[in-house]
Formats: structure tokens, C-alpha cells, sequence
């Protein structure tokens, strides 16, 4: 073939030989897009290369092969697993040194085998593929040149596979609209034994077992949808399935016996009534296609705003009134998940956050064998399995994009039996891991991690902990929570001091769960050898999310809002204290404790506010909440300055940089410091801001367009569903006008 043809997505003569299915579809494919001068069709079956002809599939059909590969640039092999093995003996014999040949079988291992036995060596333009798409129906007159769009097609080249050739493959299957991967022979064989070959296998095996029984009547009048669903299968070409079940023989035999297992389990926890076992498995199953493309796609767990391009249209305007719920406290439902799952029995958690930082916690801890049902409607009930019940995970990891998560996780995991690797998405795996794997290590965890301490951390098993006291450089609860986590599983006492207060839910949680922790001052102890019991947790609304709330009814005019069930805990009341100080309206109604923490509702209402400078002692009590507080600060009157807060750089982004950057976009002076910000209030503007995928800076820019004089439109706002799910429903229905960008 001439390199010069893979510049281009056209080639000039196509060979397809076999016209099934796949064939007559890839063949009526390229002739509609224009990818060959002309396309050939070969087939053994007189009248179907007849038919080929007059559907438009090919511009010409042979039952000859040596004929029709005359001049050829690239021959398809599309044809049944067993019969490749002939048609590369007789394709060898036409000596078709300058002819691409590709193929469509679902098999490789037999093929490459067969190429290397008809050749003598293994071609360089022998490019092998296999497109992951097919339909009950057969034959050419089932070609659907549409039938690989948006369908993934496979290469799996030979080491000594000729570039060119392989790119003009791909453009083929790409000019089809397919999605087009790599992998190795081997591990393609692999999968598809698993993804494919398995289930055809059970299908055609389930109905013929019960087509042969003597109620065969009336199981099929009464097969429901589910059924027909997972049967539908069986309807499938019996000659191609044969031949498939033969030539990958090994890798099968390997998945169905790994399925006979598991199926073994399955019969025998029927058989004792073990009904712990049966939701384990039904729980785990019903979100695992979710989960693994959740992995696949490095994205967020909720469904929603998974676009890495959204962009949040913010209306200028409007005013703020009502009486909302916003969703439960994120830091108590990580919490609730982790030590009920630690827990002997039962855990029941109403008011779960179900936004993606916490379902990722929930299916950390499935993936370590904990039954977890829900969440459903903010419900999850967990099935504890005791300190040392966690069972060893099937790869990695996979937190998504919650630093909480992997940080708090890694405690527990540093004192395991066995080996685990925590991963996360590509603004989770650039954030430092070492102020945790630093103390961790000096405890005697093992903590391997990829460069200047970033994710994804492998702690090694079978380490012995040993208990020691802490002070910590900087004010961190997700530190400090590690570390207690961590102690209970070492010998002796751990104790942990941090510089100034942060939010203490673990340690309530625990106490909670009934384990003893000891809190002096500004150290929190605990030791080993203690248990958790099952409990009932009702979470709090989130003050954090409350927060973007809060500002709104204080800046925008004519406003009164009433956030109901926040949770008030001493350790995250900074936003309150922070707004009170530039004089905000706000009060406290209902206070009351619910498990152990502080709950009210807050009502706010319009007023002016003043520039402060922030009190050192309220910025680690506030450090989530600053994002917003800066619009405060921008809408007050005068200046405000923030010190010691040298944390916000580390964030999901350096929230300091991102905020300036924004504000000075909007015409607000603000000027960052090492360690804060310097902003002076002003007229709030119109324009583009990045929110760098970081969740609060979107919300927060949100809030600003109450007192901007034209719209702002806020890019990267994708990872607004970490935190806060329902966001915009609840701006909507205060009213602000804050959107979706609608794409062109």
C-alpha cells in the first residue's frame, strides 16, 4: 500500500470479505462517508453478493476472492472465528505485500496464531480489531452502515504492526463514527471472555435448560421483561457462537469458572438463609455499572452536570425569600458511612448527602465488602462488619474528586491486612497527600505516593501501628480525623493537638458510635482496643451550603430567608460569626441536638455590610466557606482583610488566586497574600469567570450576580454536584437567577 494514503481519510479499493452483519454494515459504511473510491464485496453466497449490490452496499461482489483482492489497499476479514484460519492460508498464497488486512472477529489469540502459521512471520499490515457492536438480526440484508457509530472498536496490533497501517485503520472505523482503542491480544481476549462471550454463554444455556423441562409452557407464557431482556441474546447466530466458544477456549473456561464460584455463593447463602450475603451482592450489583463508568470516565458519580465545559449563566438581580432545607452536612455523612461501616450491626443515616464526595465514600467502603443500602431519598442503611471485617478490594480504589475521602480513608486502610491503592480524578490526583502520610508513616504505616506526595497512595498491609502524639503544623480536621481513625488500630494512646479549633464531628461521631475519645483543650485522644456499635444518625443540613444562602439574603435587597435544620456545631460556626461581625441579620431559631450535634434554623435578612478585618481565631472555622464570604466582602462597604488562611491555596484550587482573578474580572479590587486576601467593596460587574472545576468558587460567583449590574458566566462549573447536588433548584426557587448555559 502506498504511505501516502493514510494522509487522507480515503482510500481507493476496499475488500470485504464475508457479508454479514458486520461485514455489510462496515462495507455500506465507507461507501456512504466516502472513505474508499470503491468497495468490493466477496462472499461465497452468490445471491447475497447479488443483494449487496442492489442495496448499495458494494460497488461490485465476487464470490472469487483471489479477484477481488487485485489491487486491494485494505481487505476486512469479516467472517466466522474458524473459518480465518483458510482465508489467511489463501490470502498468503496472493502475496499482498503492500495490502492492509484487517478484521472484525471477536477473538484474537486464534487469529494471531493462524496469521503466523499461513504467513510464516506476522504481517506489518496485518492490523487486528474487533468492533463492539452487533444486533440479533444477521445477514446483508441487516447492513446498518450506522451500527458502529458511538460503539467502541478495538486494535490490537502486533508488536511489529506498521504505523501507517494502523492509523488508516483507525480513520476507517473513525470515519464510521466509532470510538477506537488499544490493547494487547491477550487482554482483549480476556475481557471480552467476560463482557461478552459469559453472557451469551449463560443466555443460550438458561433457555435451553428451560426449554427442555416439562413446564417449558408455561415458564416462557410467563417470562416478564427481565427475561426477555437477558435472553434477548440467545437469539444470536448459533454458528458464529460456536465458533467463538472454540477458538477463545482458555479465557472462557477461566470466566466461567470464576462465575461458578461465585454462583456456588450465591446457592448456598439461598440454601442457609443468609440474607447478609444475598444484599451484599444485589447492592454492589445494582450500582456497578454506574460506578465502573464513573472510573472509565474519570467524572462524578451524580448523573448531572458532567460536562467539563459547563458554564452557569448568572442573571444580575433579584431577590432572596423563602424557606429552604439545603442538602445534609458532607462531613458528617463521609463520617457516618465510614464508622458504621466499622461498626458491629446495624447503622441508620437519614438526611445523607447524596452528592459525589460522599457516594464515593459509600462505594469505597462496598468495594471493601460492606453492605450499604441506598441511598434512597437521603436514607442508607449500613451493614457493619466490626473494626477488622474489611475485606481486600478488586483494584483500586476510586474516590472521584473527595479529598475527604482519601485523606480520612487512609487512616482506617493504614492499619489493614491487606494492600490498597486510593485513586482519584485528574483535580484530586494534584493535591498534597503528605500532611497525612507524613505522621501516618511515623505511626509505621507503609505509604507509597506519586510525586511530592500526590495521589494515588498505595498503603501496604500488614503493618503494626503504634500509637504517638502529634502536633500539627496546621489547622486541618481532615488531618486530625486521619490520625484518630489510625489509632484505633494502634497499640497505645494517640493524641492529636492542632493549632487552632476545626471541626470536630469525628470526634462527636465516635462518642456517638460509643467509642471513648478524650478531648483537653486542643487535644483529642484515643486508644486501641475499644469497639463501635451500630447507631441511628440523622445528618444535619450543611452549613457549608447554607452558607452561599446566607450571603445571598444579605446582600440582595428587599430579602428574608429561613434555612431550616443547620447544623450549628461550634466548630463550623465562623460563616455566623464572620457575617455577624459586618453586620449582617441573622438569628438563631429552634437550636436543639440531634446525635450529638447542634441543629437550628437560621433566619436572614437584607442589611448593609461593613469591610472587617477577620479575626484570626474564626479563619479555621470558616476555611470552607470563604469563597462566598469573599462576595461579602465585595458587596460591603470599606475594606476586609484576611490573614492566616494560607490553606485556601491548597483547596480543590489555590481559591485564593481564583477568587482574586475573578473579582478583579468583575471590577472589584482584590489583591492576594500568601497567606489571605485584601478586598475592597464595590460595584459588582458582569463578565468571564473560571471556576477551575472548583465547586464553591462557582456558587460563589452565583451569588455575586444579586448585586452585579450585568451577567456573569461562570466556565468549569462541572463539580458543583460534589457538594451540592440540587443547587440550582434551590436558587431558582428563592430567587436568584442563576442557570445552566444552554449550548448552541
Amino acid at each position: 500500500m502506498d504511505k501516502t494514503l493514510t494522509a487522507t481519510t480515503q482510500i481507493n479499493r476496499l475488500v470485504v470479505v464475508g457479508l454479514g452483519l458486520i461485514g455489510a454494515s462496515f462495507a455500506k459504511g465507507v461507501r456512504d462517508a466516502g472513505l474508499a473510491h470503491e468497495v468490493v464485496g466477496v462472499d461465497l453466497n452468490a445471491q447475497a453478493c447479488e443483494r449487496a449490490v442492489e442495496l448499495g452496499i458494494a460497488d461490485r461482489c465476487t464470490t472469487e476472492l483471489a479477484e477481488a483482492c487485485v489491487g486491494a489497499d485494505v481487505v476486512m476479514l469479516a467472517v466466522p472465528v474458524l473459518a480465518l484460519k483458510s482465508l489467511l492460508m489463501q490470502l498468503a498464497a496472493l502475496q499482498l505485500e503492500h495490502t492492509i488486512i484487517t478484521d472484525a472477529g471477536s477473538v484474537k489469540g486464534h487469529l494471531l496464531q493462524a496469521a503466523q502459521e499461513a504467513f510464516g512471520c506476522l504481517p506489518p499490515l496485518l492490523v487486528l480489531g474487533h468492533p463492539i457492536a452487533g444486533s440479533e438480526r444477521s445477514g446483508v440484508d441487516a447492513a446498518n452502515p450506522d451500527l458502529f457509530k458511538h460503539h467502541k472498536v478495538i486494535l490490537t496490533p502486533h508488536a511489529d504492526t506498521a504505523p501507517e497501517a494502523i492509523v488508516c485503520v483507525q480513520k476507517l472505523w473513525q470515519g464510521l463514527g466509532a470510538d477506537v482503542e488499544s490493547m494487547s491480544v491477550e487482554q482483549h481476549d480476556r475481557v471480552l471472555a467476560a463482557t461478552s462471550h459469559l453472557p451469551h454463554l449463560l443466555a443460550f444455556g438458561l433457555v435451553d435448560s428451560l426449554a427442555k423441562r416439562s413446564e417449558n409452557l408455561e415458564i416462557f407464557r410467563y417470562a416478564a421483561g427481565g427475561f426477555r431482556d437477558f435472553t434477548r441474546i440467545a437469539g444470536s447466530d448459533p454458528l458464529m457462537w460456536h465458533d467463538i466458544f472454540l477458538a477463545n477456549r482458555e479465557a472462557v473456561l477461566e470466566q466461567l469458572d470464576q462465575y461458578r464460584d461465585d454462583l456456588d455463593e450465591l446457592r448456598q447463602a439461598i440454601a442457609e438463609k443468609d440474607g447478609r450475603h444475598l444484599l451484599g451482592v444485589f447492592t454492589r450489583a445494582r450500582v456497578a455499572r454506574e460506578h465502573f463508568s464513573t472510573i472509565l470516565a474519570q467524572r462524578a458519580y451524580v448523573k448531572t452536570m458532567l460536562d467539563n465545559d459547563l458554564v452557569f449563566l448568572a442573571s444580575p438581580g433579584g431577590q432572596v425569600n423563602g424557606t429552604i432545607r439545603v442538602p445534609g452536612d458532607k462531613s458528617i455523612s463521609h463520617r457516618a458511612i465510614m464508622l458504621g461501616s466499622l461498626a458491629n450491626g446495624v447503622t441508620e443515616v437519614e438526611g445523607f448527602l447524596e452528592g459525589e464526595d460522599a457516594l464515593a465514600t459509600i462505594q469505597a467502603f462496598r468495594d471493601m465488602g460492606v453492605v450499604i443500602e441506598g441511598p434512597e431519598n437521603g436514607r442508607v442503611v449500613v451493614h457493619g462488619v466490626g473494626l477488622h471485617g474489611l475485606k481486600p478490594p478488586p483494584g483500586p480504589i476510586y474516590v472521584g474528586n473527595s479529598g475527604t475521602t482519601m485523606r480520612l480513608l487512609s487512616g482506617i486502610l493504614a492499619a489493614q491486612a491487606f494492600d490498597t491503592t486510593l485513586t482519584g480524578d485528574a483535580s484530586l490526583s494534584k493535591r498534597p497527600m503528605n500532611r497525612i502520610a507524613k505522621p501516618l508513616r511515623e505511626m509505621g504505616a507503609v505509604i507509597e505516593t506519586a510525586a511530592e506526595g500526590r495521589p494515588p497512595l498505595t498503603l501496604r498491609g500488614g503493618q503494626r501501628l503504634t500509637g504517638m502524639h502529634y502536633d500539627m503544623p496546621m489547622a486541618s480536621a481532615q488531618v486530625k480525623s486521619c490520625l484518630l481513625l489510625a489509632g484505633m488500630y494502634a497499640s497505645g494512646e494517640t493524641s492529636v493537638t492542632e493549632p487552632a479549633p476545626t471541626r470536630d464531628h469525628t470526634e462527636r461521631m465516635l462518642r456517638g458510635f460509643g467509642y471513648p475519645v478524650e478531648v483537653r483543650d486542643a487535644t483529642a485522644k484515643v486508644e486501641a482496643n475499644h469497639e463501635l456499635t451500630g447507631t441511628h444518625i440523622e445528618v444535619p443540613a450543611d452549613i457549608s451550603s447554607a452558607a452561599f444562602f446566607m450571603v445571598a439574603a444579605s446582600i440582595a435587597p428587599d430579602s428574608e430567608l429561613v434555612l431550616q435544620h443547620v447544623g450549628i456545631n461550634p466548630t463550623r460556626t465562623g460563616i455566623i460569626d464572620i457575617l455577624k461581625l459586618m453586620g449582617a441579620d441573622l438569628s438563631m431559631e429552634r437550636v436543639h441536638e440531634v446525635g450529638g450535634e447542634l441543629v437550628a434554623d437560621i433566619r436572614v435578612r437584607s442589611a448593609n455590610l461593613k469591610g472587617i478585618e477577620i479575626p484570626l481565631d474564626l479563619v479555621p472555622l470558616a476555611i470552607d466557606e470563604f469563597p462566598v464570604l469573599f462576595i461579602a466582602a465585595a458587596c460591603a462597604e470599606g475594606r476586609t482583610i484576611l490573614r492566616g488562611a494560607e490553606e485556601l491555596r491548597v483547596k480543590e484550587s489555590d481559591r485564593i488566586q481564583v477568587m482574586v482573578d475573578g473579582l478583579t474580572t468583575l471590577g472589584i479590587q482584590a489583591e492576594g497574600t500568601p497567606d489571605g486576601i485584601i478586598i475592597d467593596g464595590g460595584q459588582i460587574g458582569g463578565g468571564e469567570v473560571w471556576a477551575h472545576g472548583d465547586h464553591r468558587i462557582a456558587m460563589s460567583f452565583s451569588v455575586a450576580a444579586l448585586r452585579a449590574n450585568a451577567a456573569i458566566r461562570i466556565h468549569d462549573s462541572v463539580h458543583v454536584a460534589t457538594s451540592f447536588p440540587n443547587f440550582l433548584a434551590l436558587c431558582k426557587q428563592v430567587g436568584m437567577h442563576v442557570a445552566e448555559e444552554v449550548q448552541a
